[in-house]
C-alpha cells in the first residue's frame, strides 16, 4: 500500500512547465530569473520514496537558482515532507532520538537516521521557539491580542527551575553548587498557567481537568518573565476574577511576580515552607528523631501551618548557639519567613479555596524536563535543550495543529 501510494504521489508531485507569461520570477538581487528546466528532487513522504519534479529558475546576473514550487510544499532546503517532519518532531520531543528512529521504522515503515530525527526536531523547536521570541517581542510593545471570553473564575500562574545537564562549553566560568567546582548543568526555567472553577466537599481546591499548559527556556528570569506573562495573557489572565501567583521561596520568583502579575495573590508553597524548617530542625537535634518532632509540632503546625509568621520569626530568633554555622542557618530562616510573611497567610488562603503547595510545576519539571532532558547518559546544548523544549511544551499544550497552520499560512 505504501509503494503504491508513493507511485500516485509521484505522479502528482510531476509539475507541468509554466506558461509563457510565467517563465520569469522576482529574484531577490532586483533583477528577473528565468525558467530553465524541469528538475528532479527526491524526497521522503509518510507512504514512502517519492520523486518531486518542478521548474527550476535561474537568474543571469546573480546567478542564484529558485525553485518555487518548493516553497509552495514546504521542503525547501529538506529531503522530508512535511509529514515526515512532523513524525520526526512528534517523537523527538518525546524521546530520545534514536528510540525515536526506532519508531518511526515500526510505525511508518520509514528509515530515518538517527541525526536527521535529531535535526529535524531541534529545527522545528527554532522555529516555535523563535515565533514566541516574536510573541514576546509584541507584548513588551503592548500589541497582544485582545483575548475575550467568559470570566475566569480562578487563574493560577506557577514558575519553578531545574538544573539540565549540559556540554562542557555551556558551564565555562559558571559557578557549581560546590564550592571549588564547576557546574555541570543550567537552570531550565519552567511555568505553568491553569484554572479552577471550583472545590471538594472539604473545601479543597480542584484544577480544571486538561487547564494546564507549559512555557519554559533556559534564558534569563527577565526572559522568562516576559515568556510566561506572554502564556498567562493567552489564557485570559485579563478575565480572571482572582489571580494567584504561586512558587517556593525563590528571590527570582518573586521579582518577577509584582511587574509582571499585578494584583495577585502571592502565595509561597507550603510544602517548601515546612521543608526549611526540618533542615532546620535536623541541623538544631541532629540524630534525634523525638526533640526533631516535638519541635516540628511547635514550629510548624502551631506556627507556619496556622499562618502566625511573625511568632515563628521572633522564636527562630530566639534560639540560642555557640555554633557560627548554626547561628547563620536560624538567621537565614528567620529572614526567608519574614520576607515571605505575607505569602504564608495559608489559614487565610484555604478559606477561599486556593491552592497553597506547587505541585503542579514541580510535576511539570519532572515530566516536562525531566523526562526528556534528564535521562541518563544526555548532555545538551543551549540552544538544543530550548528547542527540544519549545517543542515539547508547544506539543503538551496540543498547539502542534496551530504551529502547522501558522506555518503553512505563511
Amino acid at each position: 500500500m505504501h509503494r503504491a501510494g508513493a507511485a500516485a504521489l509521484s505522479e502528482l508531485l510531476v509539475f507541468p512547465a509554466p506558461s509563457a507569461e510565467l517563465r520569469s520570477i522576482p529574484c531577490s538581487c532586483g533583477d528577473e530569473a528565468h525558467y530553465r528546466e524541469l528538475r528532479g528532487k527526491p524526497l521522503l513522504t509518510a507512504v514512502g520514496a517519492v520523486k518531486v519534479l518542478r521548474p527550476y529558475y535561474l537568474c543571469p546576473r546573480c546567478h542564484q537558482g529558485q525553485f518555487p514550487a518548493d516553497s509552495e510544499l514546504d521542503i525547501e532546503n529538506t529531503e522530508f515532507s512535511p509529514g515526515v517532519r512532523r513524525m520526526q518532531a512528534l517523537v523527538g520531543q518525546d524521546v530520545p532520538f534514536d528510540h525515536g528512529r526506532e519508531q518511526m521504522h515500526t510505525l511508518a515503515g520509514l528509515n530515518v537516521t538517527t541525526k536527521s530525527v535529531e535535526r529535524t526536531a531541534e529545527a522545528i523547536g527554532d522555529d516555535i521557539a523563535q515565533r514566541q521570541q516574536e510573541e514576546m517581542q509584541r507584548a513588551v510593545q503592548l500589541e497582544l491580542p485582545i483575548v475575550v471570553g467568559k470570566p475566569i473564575p480562578i487563574l493560577y500562574v506557577q514558575m519553578d527551575g531545574t538544573g539540565v545537564p549540559v556540554v562542557k562549553k555551556e558551564t565555562e566560568g559558571r559557578k557549581g553548587k560546590i564550592n571549588g567546582q564547576l557546574a555541570h548543568t543550567r537552570e531550565a526555567k519552567l511555568g505553568c498557567v491553569f484554572t479552577q472553577t471550583g472545590w471538594d466537599k472539604e473545601g479543597y481546591p480542584i484544577r480544571d481537568r486538561d487547564s494546564t499548559t507549559y512555557v519554559g527556556a533556559i534564558e534569563t528570569a527577565e526572559e522568562f518573565g516576559k515568556r510566561l506573562y506572554v502564556e498567562a495573557c493567552k489564557r485570559g489572565w485579563s478575565r480572571a476574577l482572582k489571580k494567584v501567583v504561586l512558587g517556593d521561596g525563590a528571590e527570582w520568583i518573586w521579582n518577577l511576580a509584582e511587574p509582571y502579575f499585578p494584583g495577585a495573590v502571592h502565595i509561597v508553597d507550603l510544602y517548601h515552607a515546612r521543608q526549611h524548617l526540618w533542615d532546620l530542625v535536623r541541623r538544631l537535634y541532629p540524630n534525634d528523631a523525638g526533640r526533631q518532632k516535638a519541635w516540628i509540632q511547635v514550629h510548624q503546625k502551631r506556627l507556619l501551618d496556622k499562618g502566625k509568621i511573625e511568632k515563628l520569626v521572633v522564636a527562630l530568633r530566639s534560639i540560642q548557639s555557640s555554633n557560627p554555622e548554626l547561628i547563620e542557618k536560624i538567621r537565614t530562616e528567620a529572614d526567608y519567613f519574614e520576607r515571605n510573611a505575607e505569602r504564608m497567610r495559608y489559614p487565610k488562603f484555604r478559606q477561599q479555596h486556593l491552592f497553597v503547595g506547587s505541585g503542579v510545576i514541580e510535576a511539570g519539571c519532572k515530566t516536562v524536563i525531566g523526562y526528556r532532558l534528564k535521562q541518563s547518559g544526555m548532555f545538551w546544548t543551549v540552544r538544543g535543550a530550548n528547542a527540544i523544549l519549545a517543542l515539547r511544551c508547544c506539543h503538551l499544550n496540543e498547539r502542534m495543529e496551530d504551529y502547522w497552520e501558522a506555518r503553512r499560512a505563511a
